[in-house]
């Protein structure tokens, strides 16, 4: 599979990112068992780069399936920390549970914040650049759903990495339009920052337009890699095979992750509005007392799931 650099640093990535988030508990909530063998196939197979969270608590799987192969790919995690002292122990947490030294990538995870996350959560920035400066961080950047924050970051020489929303719908893109978040990231790769794409398939909703839309964010110049959520070995197959360009007209796509749904039990629901100010579409709103989630706005990333204390809502 081809590899690419990302921007100025010397990481090499497959082009295709194993995304960790559906197999976790936000998702699928696979047993860490089939979580580790499917990771264990996708490295075998040649996927040197995988995508990962603090929220999305998929550590576990990742370290056994690189203690099982012996094979060390780039490791990309993200925390929502706002200070220094709480990214700290995101950093922390991931070297620990990840048993390694350093990791590659880690992100400032601001799906929703426009451009002023950099003021806003300016201390866990600073935290970033810290660990960058000790080597135990390699890359420092942010992910986000914003075109004014991607717009910032192209600009921003604290920023090595942006791990931006794209897709041929547009859908999820908030504070701009599909056009202007591929400007703001081809702004990004003309001043040297890596840049990785996620939600090529908008969620699953663009499952019927598989080729289509990953052809689209594969054909802006400089993007080094797509990042793709995979939870069974016959998705991961005819994944590998689109990205080595194997596939033919008889190929029929499984997307196991396409029919996934979230709901609110709305007898549980206390209206408390966490979910609503956590969700990156803003597609949850309060209806007669409860949060309903809009199926038409929602990129099921399972966000929503984590902020619940009262595991009101539900994958089904």
């Amino acid at each position: 599979m081809r590899k690419n650099r990302l921007g100025k640093t010397d990481l090499y990535v497959t082009e295709l990112c194993f995304g960790a988030l559906p197999f976790g508990p936000l998702q699928k909530n696979i047993p860490v068992d089939e979580c580790t063998n499917l990771l264990i196939e996708a490295l075998k197979a040649g996927i040197n780069f995988i995508d990962t969270a603090q929220m999305y608590l998929t550590y576990e799987p990742i370290r056994r399936a690189m203690e099982a192969t012996g094979i060390r790919p780039v490791i990309a995690s993200k925390s929502v920390a706002g200070s220094y002292e709480d990214m700290q122990k995101a950093v922390e947490e991931a070297l620990t549970q990840l048993n390694i030294d350093t990791i590659d990538i880690f992100l400032i995870h601001a799906a929703r914040i426009d451009e002023s996350v950099f003021t806003r959560r300016a201390e866990a920035l600073r935290c970033l650049l810290d660990c960058k400066a000790r080597g135990i961080v390699r890359a420092v950047g942010v992910s986000t759903h914003s075109v004014r924050t991607v717009r910032a970051a192209a600009n921003n020489s604290d920023i090595d990495i942006v791990f931006p929303i794209l897709n041929l719908s547009g859908l999820g893109i908030l504070h701009g339009t599909r056009d202007e978040m591929e400007e703001a990231i081809k702004d990004c790769i003309a001043n040297g920052k890596g840049v990785y794409i996620m939600k090529a398939l908008g969620g699953g909703i663009l499952i019927d337009s598989y080729k289509q839309a990953l052809d689209y964010v594969r054909g802006i110049p400089g993007v080094a890699s797509v990042a793709m959520g995979m939870v069974t070995p016959r998705e991961l197959s005819y994944n590998i095979r689109y990205f080595n360009g194997e596939l033919d007209d008889t190929d029929v796509i499984h997307a196991d992750q396409a029919r996934k749904r979230f709901i609110v039990v709305k007898i549980l629901c206390t209206n408390c509005g966490r979910c609503r100010e956590t969700c990156p579409n803003e597609a949850i709103e309060e209806r007669d007392g409860v949060s309903v989630i809009n199926e038409v706005r929602c990129l099921t990333c399972g966000y929503c799931v984590s902020s619940c204390g009262e595991f009101a809502i539900r994958m089904v």
